[in-house]
């Protein structure tokens, strides 16, 4: 369970800016007991290339706003999937297709579900 405050506040900051741009199906990992690369990921589903765009945008804007920073993203020109890496907290944002074909979920089922409620 993460329990780094400031970890979890990016956290809620990543979440909150996905729902206010109307991001689908939002799944928050706890990926830190099974893999070293983060802390999180955050996946989430788009309606369109468009939505998506704005869905990464609001994000990299409202974590930088908290002190978070992008290091390094991948996708965003082709807008299927677009990858968002703040370091602890990794954003995967697709439009619906690419989700299911990949369905990290399931890759990732050892890691924790963490309830958005309870952050």
């Amino acid at each position: 369970m993460i329990k780094n405050k400031e970890l979890i506040g990016a956290i809620k900051t990543a979440y909150k800016a996905i729902d206010d741009k109307f991001g689908r199906d939002v799944v928050l990992l706890d990926i830190s007991g099974v893999s070293v690369m983060a802390d999180c990921f955050i996946i989430a589903t788009a309606g369109n290339p468009i939505q998506l765009k704005t869905i990464a945008d609001e994000l990299i804007e409202k974590l930088r706003a908290a002190g978070v920073s992008l290091r390094h993203s991948e996708g965003y020109m082709k807008s299927k999937w677009v990858l968002l890496d703040f370091g602890s907290v990794i954003a995967h944002l697709f439009l619906r297709d690419e989700r299911e074909f990949y369905n990290l979920e399931h890759i990732w089922n050892d890691a924790e579900r963490i309830d958005p409620e309870a952050i």
